[in-house]
This record gives C-alpha cells, structure tokens and sequence, in this order.
C-alpha cells in the first residue's frame, strides 16, 4: 500500500511539473517585456536622438538600430520568423515582409499618407502572436502575403527616421535595417525549428509561450495607441 502511495505521488508531482514550468516560464516573459518597454521608451525609437544620419555610418548604424529598439517592430519581426519555421521555404515570408518594408519606406518618403499606422502596426503584432498562440499553420502564400502587407506599414514608420537625409545615408539606412530585419526572422525561424523538434512530443507548449509574449506586446501597443 505504502508503495502504491508513494508511486501515485510522483506521478502526480510529474505531471504538474510541465504546468510548473509554464507559469514560470510565462512570469519571466511577462518581465521580460515590461523591461523592454521601458528601455523602448526610454530610446523612443530613434537611436540618432531625432537627429538625422548625416553619412553613410550613421545611416547604417540607424538601420540596424531601428527595428531592435522598436519592442512592436522588434515582436513582430520575431513572429514573422517563428510562424515560418514551419514551412519547407519558410525563408521566403521574412524576404517578403523585408521587401514589403523598403515599400513602406518609399511610401513616407513621398510623402503618402497611411492612415491608422500605429494601430494596424500594433494590430499586426496581436494577430501574428496570436496565431502563435492558438498554433495556427498558414501556407506559405497567404502567411508570405499578409507578412508582406504589415512589412509596408512597418516599413513606413521606419521612413520617419531618414526624412531629409542625402542620398548616401538614406542608402545606408535602408540596407542596414534589411540586413537586421532578415538576420533576426531567420534567427528566429531556426530556433522555431529547433524548438518545433525538440518539444514535438513532449507537453511543454513553447511556441505557444513565445506566441502569448509577442501577443501581450501588441496588446500594450494597441492599447496604447487606442488610448492616446
């Protein structure tokens, strides 16, 4: 009997340890995020200090910069990746939305007006968090689309920060934030695989959690941009 006992509450224990692992695991997230928040605020989206890349380092530097220090950007880049690790040619969906985005540059820059931007942007972060949430797969063409149509209006907000600028930095600009919008979707997508294969079979639902992360930033943002 005692041995019985004994057995079933390790077997209990066991069972609530993945749950275990989940609540902490979603705690240390949700600090996570309130810790870039706060520095996100802090930058404000301009690594320059509003001051517009006056050569082709500064541009550079800019481009790399400016999605990274944008938590909604930075949240939805990082969604773009996970959402594609999925797919046999998943690399194609960040090449979409990094393309999309040098559109969404060139619309600021003429001058065109987007409406809504920052709620469709902060809308964009929900949606594709939540998707990760609810572990919904999309094809390759429609994912690629709708990571395309966001890329535009992430895209224009990124313009803001080179208005007026030569034609070297503005170069500079547009190549570095390319180069770090690609190099963080497929970083992420390969950790998506990696996680996809290690946690296939077991009940620790990762992509999930990192699903409920980027969806809670766009929650914030929206909320933001709703109140304000």
């Amino acid at each position: 009997m005692t041995s019985i006992k004994v057995s079933s509450i390790k077997r209990a224990s066991t069972s609530r340890s993945p749950n275990k692992g989940l609540g902490f695991n979603a705690v240390a997230l949700l600090v996570w995020i309130g810790i870039l928040s706060a520095s996100q605020q802090a930058m404000a989206h301009h690594p320059l200090g509003n001051r517009t890349p006056s050569n082709f380092i500064e541009g550079f530097a800019s481009g790399l910069a400016h999605p990274i220090i944008g938590l909604d950007h930075l949240a939805f880049v990082v969604a773009v990746g996970l959402m594609s690790a999925g797919l046999v040619r998943g690399f194609l969906v960040p090449g979409a939305f990094v393309l999309a985005s040098l559109v969404g540059t060139g619309l600021h820059l003429l001058s065109l007006d987007l409406p809504g931007l920052e709620i469709i942007i902060a809308g964009s972060v929900v949606a594709f968090g939540g998707l990760l949430l609810a572990s919904k797969t999309l094809s390759l063409p429609i994912l690629a689309g709708l990571a395309a149509v966001a890329g535009i209006f992430h895209g224009y907000a990124y313009g803001e920060a080179i208005i007026g600028a030569r034609m070297a930095p503005l170069l500079a600009y547009l190549l570095g934030f390319s180069i770090i919008q690609y190099g963080v979707a497929m970083l992420a997508l390969w950790l998506g695989r990696v996680a996809i294969a290690k946690f296939a079979n077991k009940p620790f639902p990762v992509m999930q959690v990192l699903g409920f992360a980027i969806c809670s930033v766009g929650v914030m943002f929206l909320t933001s941009a709703l109140v304000g």
